[in-house]
Order: structure tokens, then C-alpha cells, then sequence
């Protein structure tokens, strides 16, 4: 607790500078610097039956899904920086604040590409992409979650795009977009011992505004953190994904496949830690989404997904086919504070067993 004490405070005393030198200003494109965050109370309801004996298994608990506070900015005058740490209790394995993102942009080559140096979110899939406090459900899909993972590594970036294109004579922006990065592969805080690192690319496409296409590959050969020659896991990655938006109206769609030669990781969402099984094993998955904004706030979100966890296996009651429903509803009562209610209806080929989720969710975003 000592430590988020003292974090907050450096972070109100820096942005206390940063509005005393800027004129109060909040825009991170100045000298100053920009307090941002948000945080995610959370009410979860499982649904696990009965017993023999007819008493219910239900269970629920009260927690903080992510509580994320940090720090971004600009320096003359061809840097940018961002900071962010997340100090939910209930994501890192021993309950304590950790550097979830830090990394520094020079950005003298325009729109057409930004040099990124340090720790980010790896650049495959459209919903690992979407930020945790934009997204349309709670939580990503579980097929997002096992085959991004580690979703956040240390390394280099490349991103950038076109500027705005008139096409057939209907306006775009951005046209064309990308990001490329080379990083460890072995997820954040842990050092690489050897010469394995993992490439990683995105291209997405919008031939209009409404509409945007997307592909995404990674390759890796990750070793034993302190072997030059062993191979534990050659792991590759490639998913297709599209977004169509059109007044209060979106749908996405995304495919994602995955391969392991080696020992693979389930799990380890939002840069937590996951479970290791031995490979060589071949995963896929898919998810469906669709949200409608109302004029009075109002959201209602459906999405499934589905996911083989193992491609080459039929009938085995540890990996199979899962598939989740959510039925979703969000509620806006500003641009900073919303409520999210999740009903989470899985269902599994093999081994059918209760796991539905309710789940209920408030946040606040600090700007």
C-alpha cells in the first residue's frame, strides 16, 4: 500500500507541474505531463449449481478488475512517453502494482511512422488492440486472451500510417495503418537470455470510413530463459479481423490461429500471468460482435465467441471446443464514467459443466 501511496502522489504533484507551466492545459503535446487512468470496480456472480445434497455451489465477490493509473506527455521536440502501471491486487500473481506499459516515441517522421522503444501491447488482433477501458464487453475473448498471450513484451516498434485519402470520391481517414515490433517474447518483467525474440505485424485497411479490414502474423522462437540452444516453443500467430462502424451501429469480426512446437501459455490477460502446458499443439477461434448505441445512453451489446483449443483432438474433455455467449449492456452517463453488465453464458462440446458469469462493472476514467 506504501507504494501506490507514493505513486499517487508523484503522479499530483507531476501533473500539478505539468498545469502549472502549461496554463492548467491537459493536452500532452506541450513540455508538461498528463496524469491518466482508469479504474474498474467489479461485482462478479458464479453460477457452479448444486451439489448432491441440492446446497448451491454459487460463489460472487466484489473486486477491482484493473486499476490503472500513469503517466503521458511530449518533449521538444520530437518525443513523446507513456507510463502506465496497473495496481489491482487481483491480476499479478503476488497482489502488487506492476509496470504495465512504458515506452518512448520519437516522432520527427510524421504520421507515416512513429519509433517506439520499451514495453507495449503486442500488435496482433483487433481486440487486443482496443483499449481495456474502450472495450465493448468486461473482458476480451478467451481465444484473444490464450493466443495474444504474452499480450505485452519489451522491444522496439515501428507504427504509423497514411494521412486522409479521397477514394471513388468518399473521404477516408487513414487509410492505410500499421505497426511492426521486435521484442523479447518473453512477456513483461522478465529478462531474455538469449538471441530468440519474437516479430510481430499489423496492416489494416479502410478503404472507407465505415469500414476497416485488418491482418495480423507473429513468429517467435522462445527459448529457455538461460539456454542459447534449446528450443522450448516456436509459436506462430496469424488472425484476419474487420470493423464496420456507420452512425450508432458496430460489428466486428476476427479470426485468430495459433501454433506451438513447444511448451505454450493459456491465459495471462491485461499482462498477468497464464498456464503453462507442454506442446506441440494447434489452437483457433473466432468471435462475432455487435453493439447499437441508443440516444438515451444506452448500449446493448451482443458477442460469441468460439474457441478450439485443440485443433488435433477431438473429445478430450481438457482441450475442446468453448464457446461463450455475452449478452451486454452499457450504460454512458458521461465521455468518463460508464456501467457494463455482462451475462456470460459458456458452453463446452465434452465436458459440460456451470460456469455462466454475471458480471457488473463501473468505471471511471481519470483525464
Amino acid at each position: 500500500m506504501k507504494k501506490i501511496a507514493f505513486l499517487f502522489l508523484f503522479l499530483t504533484l507531476l501533473a500539478l507541474k505539468s498545469s502549472l507551466a502549461q496554463g492548467c492545459g491537459d493536452s500532452p503535446k506541450g513540455e508538461g505531463a498528463q496524469v491518466i487512468g482508469f479504474i474498474q470496480p467489479q461485482f462478479d456472480y458464479n453460477f457452479h449449481g448444486q451439489d448432491a445434497k441440492g446446497n448451491s455451489l454459487n460463489t460472487s465477490t466484489f473486486k477491482f478488475n484493473r486499476a490503472r493509473i500513469g503517466v503521458t506527455g511530449a518533449i521538444p521536440y520530437d518525443f513523446e512517453y507513456y507510463v502506465m502501471l496497473e495496481t489491482s491486487p487481483f491480476i499479478s500473481a503476488g497482489g502488487n502494482p506492476y509496470l504495465l506499459d512504458a515506452f518512448v516515441t520519437y516522432k520527427r517522421l510524421g504520421h507515416w511512422a512513429k519509433l517506439s522503444f520499451g514495453s507495449f501491447k503486442s500488435p496482433i488482433s483487433l481486440e487486443l488492440n482496443t483499449p481495456c477501458n474502450a472495450l465493448y464487453t468486461i473482458n476480451r475473448s478467451k481465444v484473444v486472451d490464450d493466443l495474444t498471450t504474452p499480450n505485452r513484451d519489451i522491444g522496439f516498434m515501428v507504427s504509423g500510417g497514411s494521412d486522409s485519402l479521397t477514394i471513388f470520391g468518399i473521404p477516408t481517414y487513414n487509410f492505410l495503418k500499421y505497426s511492426f515490433a521486435y521484442t523479447n517474447g518473453t512477456g513483461l518483467s522478465i529478462a531474455d537470455k538469449n538471441r530468440a525474440k519474437n516479430i510481430a505485424g499489423r496492416i489494416i485497411i479502410s478503404p472507407w470510413d465505415f469500414l476497416s479490414v485488418g491482418a495480423s502474423y507473429l513468429s517467435g522462437n522462445q527459448r529457455d530463459a538461460d539456454s542459447l540452444n534449446i528450443n522450448v516453443d516456436k509459436r506462430t500467430r496469424y488472425g484476419f479481423d474487420a470493423e464496420f462502424k456507420m452512425k450508432n451501429l458496430v460489428v466486428q469480426a476476427e479470426y485468430l490461429y495459433g501454433s506451438d512446437d513447444g511448451a505454450f501459455t493459456t491465459g495471462g490477460g491485461c499482462g498477468g500471468g497464464g498456464v503453462t502446458y507442454p506442446g506441440p499443439i494447434t489452437r483457433a477461434g473466432y468471435v462475432v460482435m455487435a453493439a447499437y448505441m441508443f440516444p438515451m445512453r444506452l448500449q446493448p451489446v451482443l458477442k460469441y465467441s468460439s474457441y478450439d483449443t485443440d485443433l488435433k483432438t477431438d473429445n478430450d474433455p481438457v482441450f475442446d471446443v468453448n464457446a461463450t455467449t455475452t449478452f451486454g449492456l452499457n450504460y454512458f452517463f458521461n465521455d468518463w464514467t460508464r456501467l457494463q453488465i455482462n451475462y456470460c453464458m459458456n458452453t463446452e462440446d465434452i465436458l459440460s459443466v456451470k460456469n455462466d458469469i454475471l458480471a457488473v462493472q463501473m468505471q471511471i476514467k481519470i483525464k
